[in-house]
């Protein structure tokens, strides 16, 4: 017995004694007769014995206050309700009746019952917070937007927190409004925030309602940069269901929670039969894609992962992750280049992949524009004819290229390269009777290296300005998760020489995302300035997903279509290529000429 038990029992002890004895000073108006007063002393031994065994009988004792709930309340009514019937009977047992009132026996048992169960409801909500109302006098005031199950359990939780005080709640069930959840009121719609902040003095507003849509918490968020406020949010609700972390852990709102979509409907059970069970081979596997690549991949069980990659730190980041994740997925590591044909014919020998997914790319536009220009076309295109000729020798079921919009009527050196590269897989098909190729193509993923996210999210933390590099510059978005959870969709339903093309919804102007991220940080313009410095090497103001040449066919999944535009070369083409790529180092000037001859569509950025 601890000593939290045995305080416990000497409590219920002490309120067994006290309700006997309330009970005959209610029964004679504070004014016991001299006659009872005795009788009291005398019984009371008796009774606060029996009812101290009866306790302890039913586990009273079992329970943590801390926790006292509804149950707890009932092991109490159920105790007190049996001592109720086993005090008269022990005292007409000892023929001491007569010294006892009805009314005391009927007044005892309430008295005990409300003694014993408001005092650890009492310490519940003193531990909960409920009681010190004025700790919270100097916290922040906060709306909370969403009235939902998840609210409540914030509300509940923000009680004992110091950092908050909830000045009201939104919603947009009229049935609500005016109700009180948790002691806070329902001000009104979420479209009210600004008006209500503005006669609170709230200067933040929390998201909570993670069991929404996407685009329903996205126009919350939106609200709240709106009217100017800090915005948080709650955890997603898998990861408060699952205890991995409390509704109160709020974080700030971040530009992807503005940006991501509805979840990706993958078809589990083809994607099993492509991966379970398989070795699958991932270049660029430390990469923003790779790795995710990796991640969705290691769900489907398969046999073994080989992550393929040039950067030995990003290699060993990515594989200490997986080790602690997936610690019974088989992996192998190898810090190699795609451009290295002796050491992939060695990989594939080893391990025999079944499907590969190429990620490795330079993908830096103004980085691969001049002085790297030759860099970005072998690691592009040698690489991946490597990789490509290293699956059919070996007989890999599925080829997957990623690749990208910026390979769509280029005017830059890395978008014709991975506009190359798609060729040389589209010609490399038509010789593999095995291995099916297919590419990938879409725009810009959050959150990846070298991504504006990360760069403006550095420059607002600097104070600014936050640069951008034209007023008018427009791109598609869309998260990592479901860029290469779309992936795996094409890789699965892909035939061989496809080029699937992603919905990247509507595109964004960049200049807007700036202002978002500066919003959502709890600055203004004024705070942080935005500075348009011009167009970078190679760059222009949007980006295509279809050449001008180009349709698209629909597919099954909603956000899948295959581009028509099938490749028109041959063998004869691939082998001249080959004898342009194998020579050494080519100046910028010789590349960016080469380029035009290969891909007739590239057209040079001239600003």
């Amino acid at each position: 017995m601890n000593w939290r038990t045995i305080v416990a029992t000497l409590h219920d002890i002490t309120a067994a004694a006290l309700a006997w004895m309330f009970a005959y000073w209610l029964r004679f108006n504070f004014e016991v007769p001299p006659q009872y007063a005795l009788a009291v002393k005398h019984n009371l031994i008796w009774v606060v014995s029996l009812q101290a065994a009866i306790f302890l009988a039913f586990g009273l004792y079992r329970g943590i206050w801390r926790f006292a709930s509804i149950p707890d309340l009932r092991r109490i009514w159920l105790a007190v309700a049996t001592s109720m019937v086993a005090v008269p009977t022990l005292l007409f047992m000892l023929d001491r009746m007569q010294d006892v009132p009805r009314s005391v026996l009927v007044l005892d048992p309430i008295l005990l019952f409300l003694m014993m169960g408001g005092s650890r409801f009492l310490y519940r909500a003193w531990k909960d917070g409920h009681l010190l109302t004025l700790r919270q006098m100097g916290a922040s005031p906060v709306i909370v937007m969403g009235a939902g199950s998840a609210a409540a359990m914030l509300l509940r939780d923000l009680v004992s927190d110091s950092r908050w005080r909830v000045a009201g709640v939104l919603d947009d069930d009229p049935g609500k409004w005016g109700l009180r959840l948790h002691g806070v009121t329902v001000l009104g719609p979420l479209d009210s925030l600004a008006a209500h902040a503005n006669r609170l003095d709230v200067k933040h507003a929390i998201v909570a309602m993670p069991g929404a849509t996407l685009s329903q918490r996205r126009r919350a968020a939106e609200f709240a940069v709106a009217a100017k406020l800090e915005v948080l949010t709650v955890p997603s609700l898998a990861d408060v269901l699952s205890g991995k972390i409390s509704v109160s852990q709020v974080r700030r709102v971040e530009l992807e929670d503005l940006l991501g979509r509805e979840p990706v409907q993958l078809d589990d059970a083809g994607l099993s039969v492509l991966l379970a069970g398989k070795t699958v081979l991932v270049t660029g596997a430390g990469g923003s894609i790779g790795s995710e690549l990796c991640r969705q991949i290691a769900g489907f069980r398969p046999a073994r992962l080989v992550f393929y990659e040039l950067s030995e730190f990003a290699l060993y980041t990515v594989v200490q992750e997986f080790s602690k994740r997936f610690p019974n997925l088989p992996l192998t590591t190898v810090v190699g280049d795609v451009k290295d044909s002796v050491l992939l014919e060695q990989v594939f020998q080893a391990w025999q992949p079944q499907v590969v997914f190429h990620a490795a790319a330079y993908k830096h536009v103004p980085l691969m524009e001049n002085e790297n220009a030759w860099a970005a076309v072998r690691n592009n295109v040698v690489g991946t004819a490597s990789v490509a000729r290293a699956a059919i020798a070996h007989g890999a079921e599925k080829f997957v290229m990623v690749s990208t919009d910026k390979a769509v009527n280029p005017t830059n050196v890395m978008g014709a390269s991975k506009r190359l590269a798609e060729l040389v897989c589209q010609v490399l098909q038509k010789g593999s009777e095995k291995t099916s190729f297919v590419a990938v193509r879409f725009g810009n993923v959050l959150g990846s290296s070298g991504s504006v996210i990360p760069l403006f999210r550095e420059q607002i933390e600097r104070g600014g300005p936050v640069t951008v590099t034209h007023a008018d510059i427009v791109r598609y978005f869309m998260l990592i998760p479901e860029a290469t959870q779309l992936v795996l969709q094409a890789a699965l339903m892909g035939k061989g020489g496809e080029i699937f093309v992603l919905d990247m919804g509507e595109p964004v102007r960049i200049i807007d995302l700036a202002r978002d991220m500066i919003r959502l940080s709890g600055f203004s313009e004024d705070d942080i300035r935005i500075e348009v410095t011009g167009l970078r090497p190679g760059e222009k103001l949007y980006e295509e997903l279809l050449a001008d040449s180009e349709t698209t066919l629909p597919t099954p999944h909603p956000k899948l279509r295959i581009s028509s535009g099938n490749g028109v070369h041959d063998d004869a083409w691939l082998a001249e290529l080959d004898r342009w790529l194998v020579a050494g180092y080519r100046p910028t000037v010789e590349v960016k000429e080469g380029l035009r001859r290969w891909v007739p569509e590239y057209a040079p950025a001239t600003h």
